[in-house]
């Protein structure tokens, strides 16, 4: 298939908690600094994809505990401990501030683009969680249902691998390509074969190394090639 059209988001690009929720999250550097907070090194990975591939960027700075906008609106961890005790009114005000323009610039990026669109959703992970080291390095996430979503993972990973062998790229780890976040939001909005979404998750242990501009390379020449 050919992708006439990218798209690249990132939604866990910052942990800025705006002046006005600051009391919300009172001391609370530490768990804002960790991976609970946002995705350390996604922002820079999406960046220099989008810059190579010459495909729009969107990315939400805003920390993922004061709304998670890589949640449906129904999911319950839409809303931290640190807001889940917050009013109807004052939920609703954060999702008509950040979550709901975030998807409406993204959808109207989709609508107006010349199809099929292929979304690259790009995810950090941490390398220990719950005391437990995690093997994979680079996941790949896609709906198993999408023959084109398969297809496409199989050629990136294929080169990946020839790119860096030293790496354990998988599918569909180290979470689920169907589970609640934006590319399966996207697909009920979008169905059929006209949107791909594709989530690209890097091990966080990489982060500010040489070796990430080595997965950026790789991955950008994985995705042209593919």
């Amino acid at each position: 298939m050919s992708y006439k059209s990218i798209i690249i988001t990132c939604e866990h690009a910052g942990n800025v908690v705006p002046e006005k929720y600051s009391s919300l999250f009172a001391g609370s550097a530490a768990v804002l600094n960790s991976h609970r907070g946002w995705d350390p090194g996604a922002l820079e990975v999406a960046t220099a994809l989008a810059n190579k591939l010459q495909a729009p960027l969107f990315s939400s700075a805003i920390t993922r505990l004061l709304i998670e906008v890589n949640r449906s609106l129904d999911s319950a961890t839409l809303f931290s401990e640190f807001t889940s005790e917050l009013s109807a009114n004052e939920k609703a005000t954060l999702i008509a501030q950040y979550y709901l323009p975030y998807y409406h610039s993204i959808e109207e990026a989709i609508r107006q683009s010349e199809k099929p669109v292929l979304h690259l959703s790009i995810h950090s992970f941490t390398p220990v969680f719950n005391g437990t080291t995690r093997t994979v390095d680079i996941g790949l996430l896609f709906d198993l249902a999408s023959v084109q979503e398969k297809k496409f993972c199989a050629l990136v990973k294929e080169r990946l691998d020839q790119q860096l062998p030293e790496c354990k790229t998988v599918f569909n780890e180290p979470y689920k390509g169907t589970d609640d976040g934006i590319a399966e939001i996207l697909r009920k909005k979008f169905p059929g074969s006209d949107y791909l979404g594709i989530e690209i998750e890097l091990n966080q242990k990489f982060t500010d190394t040489p070796f990430q501009g080595r997965i950026q390379e790789a991955l950008y020449q994985a995705i042209r090639l593919a």
